[in-house]
């Protein structure tokens, strides 16, 4: 029989459906299509953090993913691929497992004891704020000729529950001292596959300033009840041009969500590795208030997400057919050390101490930052610059 359909998958059992094809195809044909879930763990005094992610590759036949642990400036870091055909309906590659328990409440991420690297864990988000839909990340080439993004992503803020193993010493995860925090995402995203050497090139000016930061925080406020403060902040700017883009709001358990209008970010990087040292985040909202919060880092380096692949790593990327099972991994002794940041990038989670004056909430969150070109006001030379 000729058939234009995808085969029938156990999602195809639901009532879900909302283009005519099983649910082994997504609605167009972009190789760089991508459903992904990334979540990380800390514990509140910065001695150690977990970081996890997963991502599914429809139409590349791949899931891959990646779990580790950061522990001063040591980072573990254990990686899996394998084909989308060989198990379509589950989200397990190798030794890493995903596991919906509750939707929107409780979600297990685990990493199996495994020959790659000497680290394990097993840890269940709990929620204490619900789901919040972000804006759709919509941004296209800088020729105009292409959709280079078109994503939507949902946060959420809670707390972790488990344990974690690392190098024969186990922990506990205590719900009353870890955060956790996870997101989920899909649609059409850069840095999917190797890149194409056969496109225009893309020459990118030398004084080109970009600055990016993502961060959901859990705040407990004077009479011990949680709420939440994030962010997304996109800045791109260079001699008579300048485009800045931002969303994020004070979330509550109850639903409610005060948006914000505008942010100022007032903060402090290493000048040798661009990681986020602290500052400030002044935000404006509706009614023409600010509300000014003040975040300073802890441990020392957070977890690199280019040991994740974003970004690539040692020309690997996300997406890439590695086999019916591939998995990997490595150990860095210290991630501070210059050299070794510009293997794995700047973007990492970065586990933050949180101040919220006006609010009267204190609490924890997680920052991500890129800060990429020349910055004099923050010390930063266009020669220290990279991804």
């Amino acid at each position: 029989m000729k058939t234009t359909i995808g085969p029938l998958v156990a999602a195809d059992e639901s009532f879900c459906h909302q283009i005519v094809d099983t649910f082994a195809t997504v609605g167009q044909s972009d190789r760089s299509w991508t459903e992904k879930v990334a979540a990380m763990a800390g514990a509140r005094n910065g001695s150690l953090q977990l970081d996890f992610g997963i991502g599914k590759y429809t139409n590349r036949n791949v899931m891959d993913a990646f779990a580790g642990v950061s522990r001063g400036r040591e980072q573990w870091t254990v990686r899996a691929s394998r084909g989308l055909h060989t198990d379509a309906d589950s989200t397990s590659i190798g030794p890493i497992h995903y596991e919906v328990l509750e939707p929107y409440r409780a979600v297990r991420f685990r990493l199996e004891p495994n020959d790659a690297q000497p680290i394990s864990f097993e840890w269940t988000f709990e929620s204490k704020l619900p789901a919040v839909l972000e804006e759709r990340e919509h941004r296209r080439s800088r020729d105009r000729y292409r959709v280079d993004e078109d994503l939507l992503r949902y946060h959420q803020i809670g707390v972790a529950s488990g344990w974690v193993e690392v190098e024969g010493e186990r922990s506990e995860i205590d719900n009353q001292s870890w955060l956790s925090t996870r997101d989920h995402s899909w649609g059409v995203r850069l840095q999917v596959g190797r890149p194409p050497n056969d496109l225009a090139p893309r020459p990118e000016p030398d004084d080109l300033a970009v600055m990016v930061s993502w961060s959901p925080m859990l705040l407990m406020d004077t009479e011990g009840e949680p709420y939440g403060i994030h962010h997304y902040y996109h800045s791109v700017s260079m001699p008579g041009y300048q485009s800045v883009s931002m969303q994020g709001g004070i979330e509550h358990p109850n639903g409610q969500r005060i948006e914000f209008v505008s942010l100022r970010p007032e903060l402090r990087f290493d000048q040798k590795n661009r990681r986020l040292l602290g500052g400030h985040l002044h935000f404006g909202l509706h009614d023409g208030s600010t509300r000014t919060v003040q975040v300073e880092a802890l441990g020392d380096t957070g977890f690199h997400l280019g040991a994740g692949l974003y970004f690539g790593l040692d020309d690997h990327w996300h997406g890439e057919w590695r086999g019916a099972l591939h998995v990997d991994g490595e150990h860095l002794a210290d991630c501070s050390e210059p050299e070794t940041a510009r293997r794995i990038h700047q973007l990492r989670d970065c586990l933050v101490s949180v101040d919220d004056p006006e609010g009267g909430g204190r609490g924890w969150g997680n920052i991500q930052t890129i800060v990429r070109g020349p910055f004099s006001e923050l010390g930063l030379s266009a020669a220290s610059s990279f991804i």
